[in-house]
C-alpha cells in the first residue's frame, strides 16, 4: 500500500499566526498517528517560518512511526540532522520570499556539491531523499548522488487537475517513476495533493509515500485532524496498489 506521510508544518503556522503556543504540532503528531498517520514530515526552514528546533527535538522524541526532515541542503541543516538523526532527511529548494516550495531541487547543477553534503548523513543511516521535478535529468543525476528515494514534485499535476494540461503533466510523473525505479530509486511523491487528485497518482508505478499536508490540515479546521487523516489514509489504502518494496 502506498503510505501518508503527514506534513504538519501549518499545524505550526497557525500557531505562528499568534506568537503563542497553540496548536502545539508535537501533539497535532501524536494524534495524526493513532489517527494512521504512517510518518510526520516537518520542513525546518531557515526563517523558522512555522516549524522550529524545539519542534523537531521533540518530535524525534515521542513519534512512534517516521520523523522525515525536510531541509536546505545547508551546513547549518546538515549540522541539525546529524544531532537530531530522523529516520529520513528530504532536501529541497529554499527561497526566503516563496510561500511554499515552488519546485524541485537543481540536482544537475549540484550534483557534485550534494554527493559530499550527503556522504555524513547517509553515514549515519538516515535515508536520503531528493525532492525533484519529474523531469529526466534531474531524476539521472538524483540518482548519482547516493540519496536512496526521489520525492517526485506533484504541484504541476496538481494546477493541472481537470484541466486539458492534466494529462500530459500525469505522463510526466510516470515517465519519471519508471526512470527511477530502473535506475534503482525508490520513489516518493508530493505537493499540492488533496482529497480530489491523489486517487489518480497512486495508479503509478512503485510509488511508496505520498507526503500531504495543507489540504489535510485546511479539512482538519472544519472537521477535526483525527478526520481528517483517516478520510485521507481510506482514500490511500483503497485506491494503491499492493507495493511489494515496502519501506524498511
Amino acid at each position: 500500500m502506498v503510505t501518508l506521510g503527514l506534513n504538519i508544518d501549518h499545524i505550526a503556522t497557525i500557531r505562528q499566526a499568534r506568537g503563542g503556543v497553540e496548536p502545539d504540532p508535537v501533539a497535532a503528531a501524536a494524534i495524526a498517528e493513532l489517527a494512521g498517520a504512517d510518518a510526520i514530515t516537518v520542513h525546518l526552514r531557515e526563517d523558522r517560518r512555522h516549524i522550529n528546533d524545539r519542534d523537531v527535538k521533540l518530535l524525534k522524541q515521542t513519534i512512534k512511526t517516521r520523523l522525515n526532515l525536510e531541509m536546505a541542503a545547508t551546513s547549518e541543516m546538515q549540522n541539525i540532522a546529524l544531532e537530531i538523526c530522523p529516520y529520513s532527511v528530504t532536501l529541497v529548494p529554499e527561497k526566503r520570499q516563496e510561500l511554499t516550495t515552488e519546485g524541485g531541487l537543481d540536482v544537475v547543477n549540484q550534483k557534485e556539491y550534494l554527493k559530499e553534503f550527503l556522504k555524513p548523513i547517509l553515514d549515519k543511516g538516515i535515508i536520503v531523499s531528493l525532492f525533484v521535478d519529474p523531469d529526466f535529468k534531474q531524476v539521472e543525476a538524483s540518482a548519482e548522488t547516493g540519496a536512496q528515494f526521489i520525492e517526485l514534485h506533484t504541484g504541476q499535476y496538481a494546477e493541472a487537475f481537470n484541466k486539458y494540461e492534466e494529462e500530459p503533466a500525469f505522463k510526466n510523473l510516470c515517465n519519471a517513476a519508471n526512470l527511477a525505479n530502473e535506475l534503482g530509486l525508490r520513489i516518493n511523491a508530493g505537493h499540492g495533493l488533496n482529497y480530489q487528485n491523489v486517487r489518480r497518482i497512486l495508479a503509478i508505478k512503485n510509488m511508496e509515500e505520498l507526503n500531504i499536508g495543507h489540504s489535510i490540515v485546511s479539512k482538519a479546521v472544519l472537521v477535526g485532524l483525527e478526520q481528517a487523516v483517516r478520510d485521507m489514509k481510506y482514500l490511500l489504502d483503497s485506491f494503491s496498489p499492493v507495493i511489494k518494496n515496502n519501506i524498511d
